[in-house]
This record gives structure tokens, C-alpha cells and sequence, in this order.
């Protein structure tokens, strides 16, 4: 879940950086400049305030949420309150104006190659726990009497049979378009898509990831199934571009096939209608003619 990074770093700011907005409301730059009028309207200084429904303060608030979520949740990168406490700072500092152009540049400048390197080893370090944690949820997985292990590592766990009981029914072909429910999460359980709580979604599994592909055509219409995907056989060491999905990382879906849409395989006989469609018996009207001249 991600956070507000800069109503965080109110709250985790010392007094000195949270002094700045007083009652005034007034922030100075380093150079003396005001960079916000004074106002007497309230003694509470604004950040102390409980935030009202519908209130322009909780306009700005939603403001800085937005802008927050853009940035994405550092706490990964940082080892230790101190450390937050000063990526705070900065934050802050930046924001308010406490520094100028010039004075960022010279701290960028001064700082950054050791800025990058500290990125990069953190950043292989995070992936490295993502990897080990992934591939152990997948051994501890496949250890379960109840799951299936395919070759290519992708474990398969049944959870609720479809219509005709597990393993019966039509299942999809690699060239089959599905219509599903799914929900997925890394192994922390960080979710980072999901269906759940709008429509089902319908895709041909030649445009997904290859365990989906590999794992749905061992799910027959109707089932619910937990799968547990390498990371060779989902987004491999590269992760997805918007950094949603890290390089390295096992991805674990909770899907329900709800139908085989297309180029299914299996299952029992079915009648079709005049209009192409399967013949059901709440449908008002299939389009086939009985022998008495009605619709069935």
C-alpha cells in the first residue's frame, strides 16, 4: 500500500522543520523571501488541524496524496528512522522552498554519484529478498499434497471445483480467449493487480504472461485455482517497466475461470442455437425451433 509521503514527513519531521508552518502560516526562504503571505486566520498551527470532509484543506491534502503516490513509497530504500527522517528533510525542504535551484544543484552535484551507488545496492538488496521470499512460497507451495507442480515450476493449487467437479469441463488452449476473475499479488503480499470488486476480465491467452498461459490450460471452466509463478515465467530479471513488478520476482494469482470463451477443449456435448450460443435452460430464447414451430 502506498503512503503519503509528505504528510508522512510531517509527522515524522523534528520540531525545527515542523516549526516553519507556525500560525502565520508563513514559510521563509534561506534568502529571507516570503514564500507564503502571513494570515491570522486560526492559532492551530496547520499540520496539528484535523483535516474536514469537503474543506479545502482536505482539497490540499488530496493534493499532496496524489503528488505523494507519483513519487511511490521510499521506506524500501531507507534502513532506519534517521535515515527517513532526513529523506523528510529533503522533501520538505524542496517543497517549502527552503532551497533554492542553486542550492539543490550544488547538494546533487556534491552527492550524487554516492547517491546512485546507495540506490543501486539497496535496490539489489530489496530484490534479492524478493527473490529468496518468492522462491520459497513456491517450495513451501509445492510441498502441499493438494497442488500440482508443472515443469516449469509453475505450481498449480485447486481451490473450488467448477460445475462438473475438479478437473471436468472445458478447459482453454493456448489459442483459447478466457473470461476471468483474478487477483495478484509478490510475495509480500503487495497487491499489484487485481479484478476483484469490478467486471471480469476477458484477454486470448496468447497475450499473457507464460505461466498464466501454461497454468489456466490445467483449469477446466468454472474452477478457482491459486498458481504460483516463477519469475522466468512471468517478467523475468527486467520486472515490468512502471516498477509495479520487480525484477527477479514470483508473482501469485488467485483466479477464477469462469469461461472458456474460445478454442476450448473437453467437456460434455453442448447444443447450440441458432445464434452460435451454447443452449441454456434460463435463457428466454435460444433461437432453435422445437417441433411444434417455438423457440426452445
Amino acid at each position: 500500500m502506498r503512503h503519503s509521503i509528505l504528510a508522512f514527513a510531517l509527522a515524522i519531521a523534528s520540531p525545527a522543520l515542523t516549526s516553519a508552518f507556525t500560525a502565520t502560516n508563513s514559510v521563509v526562504r534561506h534568502n529571507g523571501s516570503r514564500l507564503f503571505a502571513e494570515s491570522s486566520e486560526t492559532s492551530t498551527p496547520a499540520a496539528a488541524r484535523p483535516i474536514e470532509e469537503g474543506s479545502h484543506d482536505e482539497l490540499m491534502y488530496a493534493l499532496g496524496i496524489n503528488l505523494a503516490r507519483q513519487l511511490g513509497d521510499i521506506r524500501p530504500l531507507v534502513e532506519n528512522a534517521n535515515e527517513l527522517t532526513q529523506v523528510a528533510r529533503g522533501l520538505l525542504d524542496t517543497v517549502v522552498g527552503k532551497l533554492d535551484e542553486e542550492d539543490q544543484r550544488k547538494i546533487l552535484g556534491r552527492r550524487g554519484t554516492d547517491l546512485n551507488d546507495i540506490i543501486v545496492e539497496r535496490a539489489n538488496k530489496i530484490r534479492v529478498k524478493i527473490e529468496e521470499a518468492g522462491k520459497a512460497m513456491l517450495q513451501e507451495m509445492s510441498e502441499n499434497p493438494e497442488t500440482a507442480t508443472l515443469e516449469s515450476g509453475v505450481v498449480i493449487h485447486p481451490l473450488e471445483a467448477g460445475p462438473d467437479g475438479f478437473g471436468k469441463g472445458v478447459k482453454p488452449t493456448a489459442a483459447s480467449t478466457v473470461k476471468v476473475h483474478y487477483h495478484g499479488t509478490l510475495p509480500d503480499g503487495t497487491v499489484f493487480d487485481s479484478s476483484l470488486g469490478g467486471e471480469p476480465v476477458t484477454f486470448p491467452l496468447g497475450g499473457v504472461i507464460k505461466g498464466w498461459r501454461e497454468g489456466l490450460q490445467h483449469m477446466c471452466e468454472g474452477e478457482t485455482a491459486m498458481l504460483g509463478i516463477p519469475s522466468e515465467m512471468a517478467y523475468g530479471e527486467a520486472g515490468t517497466p512502471d516498477g509495479r513488478i520487480p525484477g527477479g520476482a514470483a508473482l501469485f494469482f488467485k483466479i477464477q475461470l469462469i469461461e472458456v470463451l474460445s478454442a476450448g477443449i473437453g467437456g460434455g456435448p453442448k447444443l447450440v442455437g441458432a445464434d452460435g450460443k451454447e443452449l441454456k435452460a434460463n435463457r428466454a430464447s435460444s433461437g432453435l425451433l422445437g417441433a411444434d414451430g417455438k423457440p426452445l
